[in-house]
């Protein structure tokens, strides 16, 4: 059922596409579907460039014959479509259970709108039940994850199998197992300001719209 509304979702997003954009794409699970179904537009003949969040990301959209730029090479996005671990009402999330969570934040800054695809599960009252990541240096990684339990935080250093998990960028992933976050800008704010933190989960502010796939529809939610 999960696919099926990730499908809903992402096709919904397809209609905010225009020829000629320049285009942000995610990573994870929805955005699959989203680059599958936009490369079959472009062997339709729809004309657009894409600046992609991920190696996995850009591995997949370049078999599938869609162009990838860097983002040095554009002066804008117009457009991007990402996905979501968690969105609350406010349409403030939790980003980066893929990884990815730095590039999607460089790449939603540099975009003119932002747009989220979520099933409904992904839709919350409060953020906070997923694990939080935070993306920090390898240097001195030990000692950030004890600031993290001082904190009360109850950090899990990301594996893959059983090796440590590495980003694109070739840092490590710290996730903090909150239940529940209070106030998700000062969090952002207070684990931001740790040095050897590249970057926080936590994406406040950032998405214009988000589309939520559901049993046998979407339903859009537009920032006030």
């Amino acid at each position: 059922m999960k696919i099926k509304k990730k499908k809903l979702a992402a096709a919904k997003s397809i209609e905010f596409i225009k020829d000629g954009m320049t285009l942000g794409l995610g990573t994870g699970s929805t955005v699959f579907f989203l680059v599958n179904k936009l490369s079959e537009l472009v062997k339709q003949g729809l004309n657009v460039k894409c600046v992609s969040t991920s190696n996995q990301t850009s591995d997949l959209a370049k078999s599938l014959g869609i162009k990838i730029v860097n983002l040095n090479e554009v002066d804008k996005i117009d457009l991007t479509i990402d996905g979501a671990d968690e969105v609350d009402k406010n349409l403030n999330g939790i980003k980066g259970g893929g990884g990815a969570l730095l590039f999607e934040k460089i790449v939603s800054a540099a975009s003119k709108k932002v747009i989220w695809i979520v099933d409904s599960s992904k839709y919350v009252s409060k953020l906070g039940k997923f694990p939080l990541p935070v993306e920090v240096i390898p240097f001195g990684s030990n000692h950030l994850f004890t600031r993290f339990i001082e904190s009360g935080y109850t950090p899990a250093i990301r594996k893959n199998g059983s090796e440590i998990y590495i980003t694109d960028s070739g840092n490590e992933i710290i996730d903090l197992h909150l239940n529940e976050i209070e106030d998700s800008l000062k969090l952002e704010q207070e684990i931001k300001l740790i040095s050897g933190v590249v970057e926080v989960g936590l994406f406040n502010n950032i998405a214009n719209m988000v589309i939520v796939g559901k049993e046998n529809s979407t339903e859009i939610i537009s920032r006030e």
